[in-house]
């Protein structure tokens, strides 16, 4: 019976801290440092230093190029050091979503998930013009490709991340609502 206990604490903390512990991504984000270090840029973002700026000059941090795990580690480090990346136009693509506040406000995202898709980020994005839900968003969980301003605010103890001035596509030809 103590065996059962043990096991199972042992599986709840294992559980409880896969999302939450950052040294993988912190590793991650170093060894490709490392790897990289003879071509990168002197750029403080960790964006420019791994070439996510698309050729075209477009967007400054272009997480549509990224494999899932660098998108996950972009994504983390603008998450905590938002200072360094307000204004950049950052592009992103995944599942849209939709949440409406009891008080009325409504907040549209983008959701990003890591490799294992047991972690997922979402960015809110304020749309560029006048548009109401549902009739002028696609359905939820339609991937889509959303490009903003990139913006943080606090609100409460949270910090949340946005994109501002947003555009939105729906991808591969899926149908809007």
């Amino acid at each position: 019976m103590r065996m059962k206990m043990i096991i199972a604490a042992a599986t709840s903390a294992i559980i409880l801290t896969g999302c939450g512990n950052s040294e993988k991504i912190d590793t991650i984000i170093k060894e490709q440092e490392q790897t990289e270090s003879s071509s990168l840029s002197t750029s403080p973002y960790l964006s420019d230093q791994l070439g996510v700026t698309d050729s075209s000059g477009e967007y400054d941090i272009d997480l549509t190029q990224l494999n899932p795990s660098m998108v996950y580690a972009q994504v983390y480090d603008m998450v905590n050091n938002g200072e360094d990346y307000i204004g950049k136009t950052v592009r992103a693509k995944g599942p849209f979503s939709y949440y409406q506040e009891p008080d009325g406000r409504e907040f549209f995202a983008v959701i990003i998930s890591d490799a294992t898709a047991c972690c997922s980020q979402g960015i809110e994005f304020v749309l560029d013009g006048d548009y109401s839900y549902p009739d002028d968003s696609p359905t939820i969980g339609t991937e889509i490709t959303v490009v903003g301003k990139f913006n943080y605010y606090k609100e409460n103890y949270y910090t949340y991340c946005q994109l501002t001035d947003a555009t939105m596509e729906a991808n591969k030809f899926l149908s809007w609502e």
